[in-house]
């Protein structure tokens, strides 16, 4: 992998990771279309996967203080309510990380239709939760965190949309459009982490960076051009979530979806 391809991958997944148009799918495309795959792959995807979360860290790193701050009075108030939430809704991506890692794996390695046909999914969730009305709550429930965290789980895999699949979900449950971006980021955070953990540790039994073929300076590149980008992105999807104009990424992702199922069958 050169430079040019790390910088280009990299602004790739950090602008993806938040908008809702699938950074997996996306960045399988990217890698199809430089002829990336295996070791290689699977090594840049953990790198900037990890600069991503820290670029969640680094934007909502008032809203993450706010919790700690809370959590360390011990006792049940708003902030502890709050995590509590988001470990309820670790509990599905958690089983599927656990009992169907492998299949997720082999669905990833499957081409490039899975991630038409998933593209095409998230224009619907989009463009379905655009139009639906559903009564409004005034807080996530417990009940609601886990549904949008079965979201969450379904969407590893790769042209589903974590945040467009997690934020559709919690809208057409009738939460509101200020709190879903900002849960919707920080409930996946502990997953990506312990999911880069497990693959790091992975990648160092099996091979190291050079075997894999990749230089520390396309390392480097990619690292910062995701965080960067992710920083970005971030900020401002909560913007866009709040003005509920998220119907434009589902026309996106419906006209991506069909142009790759429409390569990946004539390929």
């Amino acid at each position: 992998m050169s430079w040019i391809e790390a910088l280009i991958l990299g602004l790739l997944q950090g602008l993806t990771e938040y908008l809702p148009v699938s950074s997996s799918g996306h960045l399988a495309i990217g890698s199809a279309l430089f002829g990336i795959e295996g070791e290689e792959n699977l090594t840049f995807t953990i790198v900037v996967h990890v600069a991503t979360v820290l670029s969640t860290l680094v934007i909502l790193w008032k809203e993450i203080d706010w919790i700690f701050k809370g959590l360390f009075k011990c006792r049940l108030n708003e902030e502890t309510k709050y995590v509590l939430n988001i470990l309820v809704s670790m509990i599905p991506i958690g089983i599927v990380g656990v009992f169907f890692k492998d299949t997720v794996e082999e669905i990833f390695g499957s081409g490039l239709m899975v991630v038409g046909c998933m593209l095409l999914v998230t224009a619907v969730l989009l463009i379905y939760s655009y139009y639906a009305k559903p009564r409004s709550k005034e807080q996530i429930s417990l009940k609601d965190a886990f549904i949008i965290g079965l979201a969450q789980a379904c969407a590893v895999l790769p042209g589903l949309s974590r945040s467009g699949t997690t934020i559709a979900t919690g809208l057409l449950l009738g939460n509101k459009k200020e709190s879903l971006a900002q849960f919707s980021f920080l409930m996946v955070i502990p997953p990506i982490v312990g999911e880069a953990l497990l693959d790091g540790l992975k990648i160092m039994k099996e091979a190291s960076t050079a075997e894999a073929g990749l230089s520390t300076l396309s390392l480097c590149i990619g690292f910062l051009a995701a965080f960067l980008s992710g920083c970005a992105a971030c900020q401002w999807m909560i913007t866009i979530v709040k003005k509920g104009k998220l119907v434009y990424f589902g026309l996106y992702c419906a006209v991506v979806g069909a142009v790759t199922l429409i390569c990946s069958v004539l390929s």
